[in-house]
């Protein structure tokens, strides 16, 4: 390993571009909502604007996703658009549509270009023919194997690949679903994906010499989640992943709260941090990071495809909720020094009562301690911040905590 692989992070706004950059991400990914797979972006061309430059006076990269699979109406309309990316200045285009990626070259010529997963590459025969296109980098689709990927690295040594190493799945290949559109005429390849392979189905049988008797296959009354994947966690084998030849991890979630992307991009900076260990220290430090990552929202982990060997366990046939015995507590907004102490003011996402025990995330540590004390923007004690409002409360913490602006307070769920 020559170099240490890029930690890549998503930004469904200003707000958690900040956020990923501060808790150790090297690059972010985000998008505007006509041509990116999350409609739901957060950002227009000014907060994109404000977001790059944000990165750039720190030496961090903002990847820019055109990354749908363009109609003509889309088509008609990406020259204007590319003539106001243009001043944006991003480190790079991800996109997935070859019709895009010719429009981007012409309007764009110096412009690096990132394909997309949704372009579902996965053998290096694919690799030289996008390279050839002027491709720099591919985002390989989610079913390559930990083998496919050493292979196509020695065989296109000079292609940069990245790979996704945590969060959401889908049931359909590489993430390219149909069955949004089908369902719901709003399609995923769009940005538009209403997520069916998250509902519950009850499913049957129909045997041909009694039709009409639909017998009920494997479900109870609330239903299966038979396309419901686990989501992808890869922790343990980033230094397998950047020994194959991986050049950057990439973190799902534009539309994961902006607690989220901190926790799991800190983690995953953390474990970036080991891979100069040997296989065998690297697994046993990262171990503790794990137990992290269950503390953050998730459907039960999985390897994927990476190993080849969790057909059976994939998918979580119960239910397509989230869950954390964890939540965000609060976000520090300021710190104060008071003589041998800090004043932490933070703004309340839940509520926090005296005596609490809390975790702070910062970007280098996780600090425990207990809430002695609160007060509210009045500084008078108060018993307990409430979450949903706009005030700023404090608490107090002696000595040189590590506590700075960003950091994020949460509680275990009782």
């Amino acid at each position: 390993m020559k170099k240490k692989p890029e930690l890549l992070a998503p930004a469904g706004d200003l707000k958690k571009l900040k956020f990923a950059l501060h808790y150790g991400a090297d690059a972010v990914y985000c998008g505007l909502p006509d041509f990116s797979l999350r409609a739901a972006t957060g950002f227009d061309l000014a907060s994109l604007k404000e977001g790059i430059d944000y990165a750039h006076s720190i030496s961090k990269k903002v990847y820019l996703t055109l990354n749908i699979f363009a109609h003509n109406k889309h088509i008609a309309e990406l020259p204007k658009q590319l003539k106001k990316i243009k001043e944006l200045d991003a480190d790079a285009i991800i996109l997935s549509d070859s019709g895009i990626l010719m429009l981007v070259k012409k309007a764009l010529p110096k412009m690096p270009i990132h394909l997309s997963t949704q372009a579902n590459t996965l053998n290096s025969a694919a690799v030289k023919f996008w390279q050839k296109q002027g491709v720099e980098r591919i985002i390989l689709g989610r079913e390559t194997s930990l083998q496919d990927i050493r292979e196509i690295h020695a065989d296109v040594p000079t292609m940069e690949l990245e790979v996704f190493v945590h969060g959401a799945m889908c049931m359909s290949y590489s993430g390219r679903c149909y069955l949004s559109a089908w369902l719901n005429e709003r399609s995923a390849n769009e940005g538009k994906c209403t997520q069916p392979c998250r509902w519950d189905y009850k499913v049957y049988i129909e045997e041909p010499q009694r039709p009409g008797q639909m017998i009920p296959v494997e479900a109870d009354d609330q239903g299966t989640y038979v396309m419901n994947s686990k989501d992808l966690c890869l922790v343990e084998y980033l230094k397998e992943l950047a020994d194959a030849g991986i050049c950057s991890f990439k973190i799902e979630g534009r539309t994961k709260s902006f607690y989220y992307v901190s926790a799991v991009t800190s983690i995953y900076r953390q474990a970036i941090g080991l891979l100069s260990s040997s296989i065998k220290v690297y697994k046993q430090k990262v171990k503790p990071l794990m137990d992290e990552l269950l503390k953050t929202d998730n459907r039960d982990y999985t390897t994927g495809f990476l190993l080849g060997t969790e057909e059976k366990t994939r998918q979580n046939f119960k239910t397509s909720k989230v869950k954390s015995d964890w939540r965000l507590a609060g976000e520090v907004v300021k710190v104060k020094k008071e003589k041998n102490n800090k004043k932490i003011f933070f703004r309340a996402h839940n509520v926090l009562r005296l005596n609490d025990e809390v975790e702070v995330l910062t970007p280098k540590k996780i600090l425990k301690l207990k809430v002695k004390e609160i007060f509210n923007s009045k500084d008078e004690k108060i018993t307990q911040a409430h979450g949903g409002t706009d005030e700023i409360y404090s608490f107090v913490v002696s000595g040189e905590s590590g506590i700075m602006e960003k950091s994020l307070i949460r509680q275990k769920v009782k």
